[in-house]
């Protein structure tokens, strides 16, 4: 059974607590103790109804409190597929959890209100899928029972989101248009007889049956963690370059640079939890023995010599801000791609994203949440492929060196 990841998005009261409640319970991933609690709050409140959204209490109460808020990740299952899915909260200046939320999504669920339409939350959910390049898109517009099951509100958001769709550089697998009432159950689990006017299936039954794209990247990349030198008797000359593959595969005797120096190597042995074996794949772990005694640490790369890679000093990269203290040109940061780790320097904002237009604009600084376009120079060259042709490749961090926290999240262009 495979595992499909999910982030959720929404403005504040758009329902999402209450549709995640309400997938736990159709799934039977709530407890007996937990659906109790659950009844016996809601009927605390005064409510004739099961309130799902106090499913997840946790959130609200770390809202409440006024503490940092991160994204929950929370799992259920059905016959057909497991689900985790990122739950970032829905408003605006908790964005960035988003990104970090929808970084791995397989699928994005973007929740709207039936009342209120695409609002400036939705552009900016929008423009973060777009970004990531999440390949399913679900528009969920939910409440549909305090409009009364309108056909012409729906069909009216639903024009409004395709208009977007023509507008951006990234062309979802699939996309998906879906009226639910996540408090009434409508077109969760099966088709409502309240939208006779819907022909598409249940929420879901979406889910259940989206495909899981396997990305096979045609670059053969591994970033050395950690360097194996035992330097005893029976492993005198021993030198293995233990890491994980980040992209692609290697095989026993393919030749293969090593980055920055660009010196050349070919694979001689490739051992897995001390065993030889002699094909690798992307994900998985294990120490290379190069023919050559090549000078590498932490950081150095070793890729395959036909691999398409820039090695470059100067980048340019979509940029989203997550830290109070402002982005402004000629600061110095810690750019880490993986377990490489360089000093760089933002030298040019070239434009601030607007999220309501989606349209771009000088900028001279970039605040917390904001998106937009920068370019880096780096103190020494890193390889470089753009986020849209390699997602494992393609994005890095930001590190604050005088708090050492993450200020920003960029995807290379």
């Amino acid at each position: 059974m495979d595992l499909f990841r999910i982030a959720t998005a929404g403005s504040v009261d758009d329902g999402k607590s209450t549709l995640i409640g309400r997938l736990l319970y159709e799934t039977q991933a709530l407890k007996d103790d937990q659906l109790e609690h659950i009844e016996h709050k809601s009927k605390a409140k005064g409510y004739d109804y099961i309130d799902f959204s106090l499913a997840t209490d946790g959130l609200l109460t770390e809202r409440e409190q006024g503490i940092t808020i991160d994204v929950s990740h929370i799992f259920f299952k059905t016959a057909k597929r497991r689900f985790i899915i990122a739950d970032a909260p829905g408003h605006v200046e908790y964005t960035r959890n988003m990104v970090t939320g929808a970084s791995l999504a397989n699928a994005a669920i973007i929740l709207l209100d039936a009342r209120k339409g695409v609002v400036e939350q939705t552009l900016r959910h929008f423009l973060v899928t777009n970004l990531l390049a999440i390949d399913h898109l679900i528009f969920a517009v939910n409440k549909m029972d305090l409009i009364a099951y309108d056909q012409n509100i729906f069909d009216n958001i639903e024009k409004e989101i395709r208009n977007l769709l023509t507008q951006q550089t990234h062309v979802p697998t699939s996309v998906h248009f879906i009226p639910i009432s996540a408090l009434k159950g409508d077109n969760i689990t099966k088709e409502s007889s309240l939208t006779p006017w819907y022909i598409g299936n249940s929420l879901i039954s979406i889910i259940e049956n989206l495909q899981l794209q396997t990305k096979k990247f045609s670059q053969n990349v591994l970033q050395v963690q950690y360097v194996i030198r035992p330097k005893k008797a029976s492993h005198h000359d021993y030198r293995g370059f233990a890491g994980k593959v980040n992209s692609g595969h290697f095989k026993t005797g393919d030749p293969v640079l090593l980055a920055p120096s660009g010196q050349k190597s070919k694979i001689e042995r490739i051992e897995k939890y001390g065993e030889e074996i002699f094909e690798v794949a992307i994900g998985e772990n294990a120490t290379f023995i190069l023919s050559d005694a090549l000078d590498a640490s932490r950081g150095s790369t070793i890729y395959s010599t036909n691999a398409s890679l820039e090695s470059t000093q100067h980048v340019e990269a979509h940029l989203c801000w997550m830290q109070k203290e402002s982005l402004a040109p000629q600061k110095k940061y810690w750019l880490q791609n993986g377990v490489n780790r360089v000093l760089t320097q933002v030298t040019a904002i070239d434009a601030k994203i607007n999220i309501s237009s989606h349209t771009k604009e000088p900028s001279a600084f970039l605040e917390c949440n904001d998106i937009g376009q920068v370019s880096l120079r780096l103190a020494q060259p890193i390889l470089k492929t753009s986020f849209s042709e390699n997602k494992n490749l393609g994005c890095f961090i930001l590190i604050d060196p005088k708090t050492n926290n993450t200020a920003g999240v960029g995807f290379l262009k």
